[in-house]
């Protein structure tokens, strides 16, 4: 076993281990006839490439995507890792590789793109900047199939999908596929990635935050990222739709303001549920008024002469503060362990198996747009917590539910070096989405 540390990305030390390690089944025959000696390893191949490592976003429109670049065994392999079938939120995440760079006979790393059903052809990385590279495939032929565009289109559809078209009766979804297939394939593995960190946790956060599949409709799974920022969470699009790209704040959660559900009765019943949600979207729009009206009016009184006028309205928004998080504080220590929860009549849920109680339940907003990210605008909605690994998402005005379920995969090398670094990210993602 080999582990030397060195300097990586951002200052941080990374310390490397060459050992088979997951998904590790791409140990190749002929691998124990290598020649390369240990340095010529480690100087070609691990402290050149030592920059790539970690978690990453391609440059693929609005649908994005995660990128897992690790050392596995004599190999530094890029997997692409891709949601569960659609509907199942559950079920383990699918990888696939997109690139692998090993020493064989030759004095320098060899880059391979994996891209394609004909096995490893000629590729190209080139690091552009920090926190940035790029692929390029120089093959491309090695994509293409026998059978065309047609044949291309089927096997996709299988592996993204995991059916056929005519599996799909739904002429709306028929079309987001379609389109997604031709978007995404005249890439032909030529991609840009940014780097991307997984969010930083403490312990006075709701759940531990990490990455999550979501159920969007006709979209089918999507990864998120929930993140923690004081009062709100906010769950952040990693792959995304022609309607939300990846890389917006798809929903946001107002952790100030949890929600009393109706007994499982009246939950039924969506008119009661819908009331409940605008009585609080109401008061958290006198809030946000009433914080504006006295931010104004501290603002004019620091430029007063008058020092000591300034300092009640300073004490009492401190003190509003400290109540607002106490509310908070006491509703979670009073909600009990588990509550039964059910879905109103007429929200649609792709999944029908989600979990029939929760713990909490907060108010929060989604953000909807029509195709092409036209018209966006942040519509009120329900978070519900189920527990430590899954919650959900009532968007009331689509009359939809989306069920999230936590990625469990350990990511090695994607921890950000500072809170200030992980929210710097998150704003490049945002501003780089079309």
């Amino acid at each position: 076993m080999f582990t030397p540390a060195v300097s990586g990305c951002s200052g941080q030390l990374v310390k490397w281990t060459v050992c088979v390690t997951q998904p590790g089944f791409l140990n190749q025959p002929g691998l124990g006839e290598l020649s390369c000696s240990w340095s010529r390893l480690f100087t070609q191949m691990l402290h050149r490439y030592r920059h790539i490592l970690g978690l990453w976003q391609p440059d693929i429109g609005p649908y994005g995507g995660l990128l897992n670049v690790v050392v596995d065994g004599l190999f530094i392999i890029g997997w692409m890792y891709l949601p569960p079938h659609d509907p199942h939120v559950d079920d383990p995440m699918r990888f696939k590789p997109l690139f692998r760079i090993h020493l064989m006979e030759r004095k320098c790393a060899t880059v391979e793109c994996m891209y394609g059903h004909k096995g490893p052809h000629n590729g190209h990385i080139q690091i552009v900047k920090k926190d940035e590279f790029s692929t390029k495939c120089n093959q491309t032929d090695h994509h293409r199939m026998s059978g065309g565009r047609q044949e291309e289109f089927r096997t996709w559809l299988r592996e993204e999908w995991g059916r056929t078209l005519e599996d799909i009766f739904h002429e709306h979804m028929q079309e987001l596929i379609l389109m997604k297939f031709i978007y995404t394939s005249q890439y032909d593995n030529c991609l840009t990635y940014r780097r991307i960190y997984l969010p930083p946790n403490s312990p006075d956060d709701l759940i531990k935050p990490g990455l999550f599949k979501g159920t969007y409709g006709s979209h089918g799974l999507e990864i998120v990222m929930l993140s923690f920022h004081g009062k709100k969470a906010k769950g952040t699009k990693i792959t995304g739709d022609p309607n939300i790209p990846a890389g917006q704040q798809t929903v946001e959660i107002d952790l100030a303001h949890p929600l009393q559900l109706p007994d499982i009765e009246n939950l039924r019943d969506f008119s009661e549920l819908s009331r409940i949600v605008l009585e609080v979207q109401e008061q958290v729009r006198r809030e946000e008024q009433e914080e504006e009206q006295r931010q104004e009016e501290e603002d004019r009184s620091q430029q007063a002469a008058s020092q000591p006028a300034a300092q009640p309205l300073g004490g009492e928004g401190a003190k509003g503060e400290e109540t607002a998080a106490g509310a908070e504080g006491v509703a979670q220590d009073k909600a009990p362990a588990s509550q039964p929860f059910v879905l109103p009549m007429g929200v649609i849920s792709r999944n029908e198996d989600y979990p029939r109680t929760c713990r909490i339940c907060f108010y929060g907003t989604g953000l909807i747009a029509g195709h092409g990210f036209t018209s966006p605008e942040r519509t009120p909605g329900v978070f519900v917590l189920f527990d430590d690994d899954r919650f959900g998402f009532i968007w009331l005005e689509l009359k939809s539910f989306s069920l999230y379920s936590r990625i469990k995969v350990s990511f090695q090398n994607a921890e950000a070096p500072s809170r200030e670094a992980f929210d710097e990210m998150l704003k490049n993602i945002q501003s780089l989405a079309p």
